[in-house]
């Protein structure tokens, strides 16, 4: 397939929202999306993150916190924004993206509050230890149509699967042939599956669009985010990505994901923790 560009991709029309009124949004949740039944919170904060931009003066997302109330649906959704706060560098607004039951009664599935402002006005001044994950080369890991023993590494289940072109470090593969390590990291390449490449819209989706750590902690089944930070570094460069997930501490059914996305000039790009509900047997 023909790499396609930023603004002319299947990812950019399934995040478009038309503008019924200043502030209020119309939007469809796409099924191509979809973990299992739901709508994978990364697809939605991008969706959010699209309304925003267009809601606030400023282009880009430094930090977006959202809060998942009920699981979304493929359909219809109304997203309503509020400008907060307008400055020089950066503005600040909120946003609810709620659907409608089919007797009419409107359910909120989201609410986000963030920061945006200009990456391309940062400085240049990097200080850091952080380093990009040690992993094998991306043909020496598996996607979805190649894993160990022959099975598919990622849930042939969720939809979402055919839109992204995810190969996963075979080191954090265990959980995919019955043999989790036990340990709560996650690591891989990340694309979209048309070539389209990474910008801090993307970036929103790219923090929540591996497997959870929880499968090679030895759990299976859905993992529903109860809330979910991101951090928005600098613009991505062009070609594959790298993404690290970690989690330090399951308890009382619920985990945290740390991650980080690197791009191909070995820059933090985006980091993100989240809340998650794990589901226990």
């Amino acid at each position: 397939m023909a790499q396609v560009t930023i603004g002319n991709s299947e990812f950019d029309r399934d995040t478009a929202v038309v503008r019924r009124s200043p502030g209020v949004y119309d939007a469809e949740l796409s099924a191509g999306w979809t973990i299992i039944h739901a709508v994978n919170g990364g697809y939605l904060l991008a969706l959010m993150g699209r309304a925003l931009g267009d809601a606030l003066p400023h282009p880009d997302p430094m930090t977006v916190t959202a809060h998942y109330l009920t699981a979304s649906r493929p359909g219809p959704a109304v997203i309503r924004t509020e400008v907060v706060r307008t400055g020089r560098t950066m503005s600040t607004g909120t946003a609810t993206l709620v659907q409608f039951e089919d007797d009419g009664t409107e359910v909120e599935r989201l609410r986000v509050l963030a920061a945006y402002g200009d990456l391309d006005a940062l400085p240049d001044d990097v200080r850091t230890t952080a380093k990009p994950p040690a992993m094998p080369a991306r043909a020496e890991c598996f996607g979805a149509d190649a894993a160990p023993g022959g099975r598919p590494a990622l849930p042939g289940s969720s939809a979402i699967t055919a839109r992204l072109d995810v190969r996963l470090d075979p080191a954090t593969c265990g959980w995919a042939v019955g043999a989790p390590s036990g340990n709560g990291e996650m690591r891989g390449w990340f694309g979209l599956a048309d070539g389209r490449d990474a910008d801090p819209l993307s970036l929103l989706l790219t923090v929540d669009a591996l497997p959870p750590t929880a499968f090679e902690m030895g759990l299976k089944g859905w993992v529903p985010t109860v809330e979910l930070t991101t951090h928005i570094r600098c613009r991505p460069a062009p070609g594959p990505l790298r993404v690290s997930i970690t989690t330090r501490n399951l308890a009382g059914g619920f985990l945290e994901e740390d991650a980080e996305v690197w791009d191909a000039d070995d820059r933090l790009v985006a980091q993100s923790r989240q809340l998650a509900r794990a589901l226990l047997d």
